[in-house]
């Protein structure tokens, strides 16, 4: 059973996502919060899988919350609800350790299919959005250069299998440039995940941008 806890401070909206989760045969909502503090401290107490996060909320938003969240737990995922796409708030709480984002008029279906993919273990990133992270960086113009020592851990094949994530490339794609099977393009990417530190496929997009692995090109 996947436990999903919800925090949006529309009650109307908790209510909504609450009956949807509830109707799915392998999920329950486990709590409720109205602010990102609420949040916070309702995960230390209930641990659960998933949290689906609102962007904007009192007190705490959901992006501090997501930050607190993600820095003092590794096995809750949080998934954040927006109503705009993909805007700076959205780039922001990727960085803090979101596992995705979805729109709030997202199908009732794909929000049950999102939780159990990010309640996985995986991130909900489609290459599409990751191209368009690439883009918000070079909206930003290049970010000052963070050097990684994890970096010079990876072997050249990991370099380069990074830098084609970073560039927007999904599973299928890695597998058919670099010419390997699939499983050897997730062997690569768990090596990846692991020598980083990285919780999923959002946040090596991100180190390799800051890491100055890979630079926006204009």
């Amino acid at each position: 059973m996947i436990r999903v806890l919800v925090a949006d401070d529309q009650a109307l909206l908790r209510g909504s996502f609450r009956v949807l989760v509830n109707s799915a045969p392998d999920c329950e909502v486990v709590a409720e919060a109205g602010n990102g503090a609420e949040a916070v401290e309702l995960v230390r107490r209930e641990q659960p899988d998933v949290v689906l996060m609102d962007v904007r909320m009192p007190e705490v938003d959901g992006i501090e919350a997501t930050r607190r969240i993600c820095q003092e737990t590794t096995g809750v995922r949080v998934l954040m609800l927006t109503t705009f796409d993909l805007d700076e708030y959205v780039f922001a709480a990727l960085r803090a350790g979101a596992s995705g984002f979805l729109l709030k008029d997202t199908p009732p279906a794909d929000l049950l299919s999102a939780i159990a993919v990010v309640a996985a273990g995986d991130s909900l990133l489609a290459p599409g959005i990751t191209r368009r992270l690439i883009e918000e960086f070079t909206r930003q113009g290049s970010p000052a250069r963070r050097p990684s020592r994890e970096l010079d851990l990876l072997t050249a094949r990991e370099r380069e299998v990074l830098e084609l994530i970073a560039r927007g490339l999904s599973n299928t794609e890695l597998g058919e440039h670099l010419r390997v099977s699939q499983a050897t393009v997730k062997t690569h990417i768990g090596h990846l995940l692991s020598k980083l530190h990285a919780r999923d496929r959002a946040q090596l997009v991100i180190a390799a941008y800051e890491s100055g692995l890979v630079s926006p090109a204009r």
